[in-house]
């Protein structure tokens, strides 16, 4: 679990975060390595998910030596579905996301992080998030210094 107090706000008990796939934790199917280094340190501290749609048909093979729990979503009703695998977690939960399929899920989490990245971000779901980040390396290391998060959150 990741402790963080953040003035003004409730104190964040983390216990699990979830990262869309395309666009978010990858960029055209295929996770950085960058990325991939971040993934492990924080699995450390905090349950790692993804669930996505899985566009390019590569999420197993590029999460396969990760420590990260898969889960893909059917055709249909995608955002119903991220919000409802949110609510199914026990605890806090922070999610990172870009698509317009991730607006529910910002919804439900106790911190939601859109990343701008290269596939840029659905407006929506940049107006639920608690954060703007560039790109995933940037949220990732947010939870290796979190005084950045504390700056950026603080009331």
């Amino acid at each position: 679990m990741l402790r963080i107090t953040i003035p003004g706000r409730e104190t964040l008990e983390l216990q699990h975060a979830v990262f869309d796939f395309n666009g978010t934790l990858a960029m055209d199917g295929k996770v950085p390595l960058t990325v991939r280094e971040g993934i492990k340190q924080l699995a450390h501290s905090i349950q790692l998910h993804v669930i996505t749609a899985d566009t390019n048909g590569t999420v197993a093979e590029e999460c396969a030596d990760l420590p990260i729990h898969i889960h893909v979503i059917a055709p249909g009703q995608q955002a119903e579905q991220k919000a409802a695998y949110i609510k199914d977690l026990s605890g806090d939960v922070v999610v990172f996301g870009n698509g317009s399929n991730d607006e529910l899920m910002f919804q439900e989490a106790a911190l939601a992080i859109a990343i701008l990245g290269t596939e840029g971000c659905a407006t929506s779901t940049l107006l639920q998030s608690d954060m703007v980040v560039p790109a995933m390396e940037n949220a990732l290391e947010l939870f290796f210094q979190t005084n950045r998060l504390i700056a950026t959150l603080r009331k």
